[in-house]
């Protein structure tokens, strides 16, 4: 059986940085809060509002991907498959 090395920081770090982002950037409302430029009729508060969901979406989705793939190598690193206890 291969040993495998235990992994490091930086994935969790990662996400923490995706996740910031994704809670920081819709509190800086002074950023957004204008009407122009318009796109298509539509006021730009309203659709930086929503570029701020699909991107929070995808932020989270990176996020939730470097934990999952961290845990995935812990696990290895210590021998153990998914259903094992401690």
């Amino acid at each position: 059986m291969p040993e495998h090395t235990p992994p490091g920081k930086g994935p969790l770090i990662g996400a923490g940085v995706a996740l910031t982002v994704a809670i920081v950037v819709p509190l800086l409302v002074w950023t957004y809060a204008k009407a122009d430029p318009e796109l298509w009729g539509i006021p730009f508060f309203f659709w930086y509002q929503f570029l701020l969901v699909v991107g929070s979406v995808v932020l989270t989705s990176i996020a939730y991907r470097l934990v999952i793939g961290h845990e995935r190598q812990r696990r290895l690193a210590e021998g153990r498959t998914n259903g094992e206890a401690r």
